[in-house]
């Protein structure tokens, strides 16, 4: 007989697409690194490898965070808010850098005097992460 669905997905309140936001925060510093979409698939998925795995909106599936990269979250933790609409995974980036920019993370841009100023260094060019 087939596994039973795990009850505790059900609790996440899932957008009208099948998806729940999710936020990467290091799990040592509290630095935010990125923002993401996961559906079930993709959530069950992390849980079973302790590795994330996001649902890419614009390739329309699954997405191994560094499966090209090589840059990889390891979860620690994952929190649920009290609306049950967010997720909140506290990972280990491997490589140091989560966005596909080069960078540490996604939230490199702070607004100042009513313009972006970039605040983060490229770590890795681009090029040089993805051929």
């Amino acid at each position: 007989m087939p596994d039973a669905p795990a009850a505790w997905i059900d609790e996440i309140t899932w957008t009208a697409d099948g998806l729940v936001p999710v936020i990467a925060q290091d799990h040592e510093t509290g630095r935010i690194l990125m923002f993401a979409w996961m559906n079930r698939a993709a959530l069950e998925q992390t849980v079973a490898t302790g590795e994330a795995v996001y649902f890419s909106r614009s390739r329309g599936r699954l997405w191994h965070k560094g499966e090209q990269s090589g840059h990889v979250q390891r979860v620690h933790d994952i929190r649920l808010d009290c609306d049950g609409d967010v997720i909140l995974l506290c990972i280990e980036q491997i490589g140091h850098i989560a966005c596909h920019t080069g960078r540490e993370s996604c939230f490199y841009r702070h607004l100042h005097n009513n313009e972006w100023q970039i605040t983060d260094p490229v770590l890795k060019s681009p090029d040089e992460i993805y051929g």
